[in-house]
């Protein structure tokens, strides 16, 4: 392996689920970025030497990878380069990846109508990681160098969180062991494992390995001292000569041995009365560590500490400070070494490739269900309650799905791909909407049908100018400005315009021609009478009952009509950006990829991931129906509008694990796939999500009608020419993500304050 090749493996990253190539990208003390030198390289020599300086030889790209794309190769070209040149040099998007599963991932990401997944399918080599990523795979095992200070915020919340309590115990413990005699060696070990809980940073926990082990630490190179060893004065006489010709390994054996550990009576009284109670301390801590992420540390701590070192002889256990260089001459093992209880980059950890939020979220669902359908008359928990926790539950179902649909189109095909990302994209929300119009129909609750609408639309919005305008603001602030591919995102905007204008169009149309009906109207003087102002408090457009030929015999036509242009016009999109006009995006894969599977260990299998999609799908129908069995307390709140609560809650909590994608696809200065994802995510609800409602409401009548109100009309017209007049520049920048997030806090204040609608 090469030197170059070495320091590009040791150079310290953040991002555990990034490729090396992103690690480099980010790097600001480079003179301009890789990508750019890369982009560079790739031109005629007669401009090469208007951009930046030669390349070295280490920064060069590797043979079987791929590089990203180059989107700011413009700015050092020089005046007289081409138009040619500048199209050759801007829309090639070379990617690079570890393997052809990764490759293929990478790839689905930049095509219309995939779901945009950040965090990687397969494993990662360990040696390739960085430190700072090694660190947080650490099994607290091994004694390292530490030059830091060990008094940190986030040691000193350990003691406060965990370190006295824990520390109390074991000294109760051991007064215990203490007071049985035949429990005074597990005595001793409690005491002085209860200081080292209460500030274990910077001391370790080693393992004696027989006598040389503890005769070694007599003597002053050896760094590993027990802390009983001075007080035993029938060892001292090894240190002085010896008076006699008896050679010198006769007079360094150890202490009498003792018994074998499970022939002691000792044992046994320490597993009846002193191991189970800090059993205890050491589940309660490590779940609570745990489950706040960030002190996993501290989880690792408590684990390895019940499992292995509660269970060894207490003679061979020793408590003394982590030293800083290895000990020679000593027969020990380190058993526990820890100098910070606190590591924020643990929001990065995975457990067989699943984030760790998602994993500590997963009991969410279980209590959820068996919270929702076991207690049926709330004795145990309000429907409050139960309805947060199945909204709650969503988010991580909603990540296993994301996971599900990017193992399976990166192990497949392109058909296979786009067919799972078509069936199983929308699933989350589909399952919540036909939920909560079965459930309205059955119990006659028009409501359910009104917060569909508002979920649909609290969809859109957010995906139009929340998604994009929080990644700009992001990425800006880390990148200062960054740019996209303005012909991707013109027609990512194009079938916007189609898709909005598609779904309103039968509302506009029942404004044209429909019937105003004002209900609840009393004059100024709060009489029915003919005279005077009026104010109604319930104004709608009448379109069934009293209006019976407008809506059969035109609007409903209308609505089949559209609910069949606007799939077919995102099969048109496919075709467009797939397959005919594929050189928007141009991607291509570099030389000398190694085809195949080679050395590529994927986290899912096709078939795993199958069965955990539809595993997923089918507890998201569970929670979704507790999510509507439980919501009518929360639509009666006086003081919040049911159009609120749709928007918000209903419509933006299953798309947090895109929110999270979207903004590491900001931080590594990838603002393309940033917009993308909101851009794919809106579409796919005008166009897929929206026409099956249509289609399910044709074969099974739920009342639903493709008739908004004027806010949500108005409200998603607005934002399409919004993000679509920000979008023209193919720049972004913190101000203008800051316009689409404050245009969107400005309607939801909207939201907030409209009255409930018809019938909630």
């Amino acid at each position: 392996m090469s030197t170059d090749t070495e320091s590009r493996r040791r150079r310290p990253t953040i991002d555990s689920q990034d490729s090396p190539w992103d690690q480099d990208h980010r790097g600001g003390h480079l003179h301009g970025s890789m990508c750019d030198r890369l982009c560079v390289a790739s031109l005629p020599s007669e401009l090469r030497d208007a951009c930046t300086p030669p390349l070295s030889p280490s920064l060069l790209p590797r043979p079987g990878v791929y590089t990203p794309k180059c989107p700011s190769t413009h700015t050092r070209l020089g005046a007289h380069a081409s138009d040619d040149v500048w199209e050759d040099a801007t829309n090639k998007t070379t990617i690079r990846a570890e393997n052809e599963v990764e490759a293929n991932k990478l790839a689905n990401n930049y095509r219309f109508g995939f779901r945009k997944w950040k965090s990687h399918v397969t494993e990662r080599p360990f040696e390739d990681r960085s430190d700072v990523v090694k660190e947080l795979y650490s099994e607290l095992n091994v004694i390292k160098p530490h030059t830091g200070h060990l008094i940190t915020c986030g040691n000193v919340v350990y003691v406060l969180l965990f370190g006295w309590w824990v520390s109390l115990v074991y000294l109760l413990v051991s007064i215990l062991m203490f007071i049985t005699i035949i429990g005074v060696p597990y005595g001793k070990m409690c005491w002085k494992l209860s200081w080292y809980f209460l500030w274990p940073f910077g001391k370790s926990i080693q393992e004696l390995g027989g006598g040389v082990g503890r005769c070694c630490g007599r003597f002053p190179h050896c760094e590993t001292i027990p802390e009983d060893v001075e007080d035993n004065e029938d060892a001292s006489p090894i240190l002085l000569p010896s008076p006699t010709e008896e050679p010198i390994p006769d007079l360094l054996q150890g202490p009498p041995q003792h018994k074998p550990y499970w022939h002691r009576v000792g044992t046994y009284v320490w597993l009846l009365l002193g191991y189970p109670l800090l059993a205890v301390v050491h589940s309660l801590a490590c779940l609570i560590s745990w489950l706040l992420v960030f002190t996993i540390p501290v989880a690792k701590m408590n684990a390895r500490t019940l499992a292995s070192i509660l269970l060894m002889p207490p003679e061979n256990l020793s408590v003394s400070t982590c030293s800083k260089r290895k000990p020679q001459g000593c027969e020990t093992r380190a058993l526990l070494c820890c100098y910070h209880a606190v590591n924020w980059y643990y929001y990065k950890y995975t457990v067989d490739g699943i984030n760790v939020f998602a994993v500590n979220l997963l009991p969410l669902v279980i209590v959820s269900l068996v919270i929702g359908y076991v207690d049926k008359g709330n004795q145990f928990a309000s429907s409050e309650v139960k309805f947060a926790t199945a909204v709650g539950s969503i988010i991580p179902l909603s990540y296993y799905i994301g996971m599900g649909i990017a193992s399976i189109s990166a192990q497949s095909n392109f058909a296979v791909g786009a067919v799972v990302n078509a069936t199983f994209g929308s699933i989350t929300e589909m399952t919540f909407y036909i939920t909560a119009l079965l459930r309205g129909h059955r119990a006659g609750n028009a409501c359910l049908q009104e917060i569909v609408k508002s979920a649909l639309t609290g969809t859109l919005l957010g995906c139009i100018l929340f998604i994009p305008g929080i990644c700009m603001i992001i990425g800006g602030l880390r990148h200062r400005e960054q740019r996209f591919n303005s012909r991707s995102a013109g027609v990512s905007s194009a079938l916007l315009f189609i898709s909005v204008g598609g779904v309103f169009a039968p509302t506009l149309f029942s404004k044209a021609y429909g019937n105003l009906v004002c209900d609840n109207c009393t004059n100024s003087t709060g009489g029915n009478t003919t005279s005077g102002s009026f104010v109604c408090r319930n104004c709608h457009y009448d379109l069934s009952e009293n209006n019976y030929t407008l809506f059969h015999s035109h609007i409903q036509p209308l609505v089949y009509t559209v609910s069949f242009l606007l799939p077919v016009a995102y099969i048109i999109g496919l075709i467009f950006t797939l397959k005919t006009h594929s050189h928007i995006y141009d991607i291509h894969v570099g030389e000398g990829e190694v085809t195949g599977h080679h050395g590529a260990v994927v986290h899912w299998s096709r078939w795993r991931a199958l069965a955990i999609l539809i595993i997923a799908t089918l507890l998201m129908s569970a929670c979704a129906d507790v999510t509507t069995e439980h919501i009518q307390p929360i639509l009666s709140q006086p003081n919040i509008s049911q159009y609120f609560i749709g928007v918000t809650v209903l419509a933006m909590v299953p798309e947090i694990p895109e929110i999270v994608n979207g903004i590491q696809f900001a931080l590594q200065n990838n603002i393309s796939l940033s917009l993308e994802v909101g851009s794919c995510i809106a579409v796919q609800v005008c166009m897929l999500q929206i026409p099956l409602l249509v289609l399910f409401n044709a074969f099974y009548d739920v009342g639903f009608v493709l008739i908004f109100c004027d806010l949500h009309l108005w409200a998603s017209i607005f934002s399409v020419v919004l993000v679509n007049y920000i979008f023209m520049d193919g720049k972004s920048d913190y101000f203008q993500g800051t316009a689409l997030v404050v245009v969107y806090l400005i309607l939801l204040a909207s939201y907030f304050f409209a009255p409930s609608p018809a019938g909630c």
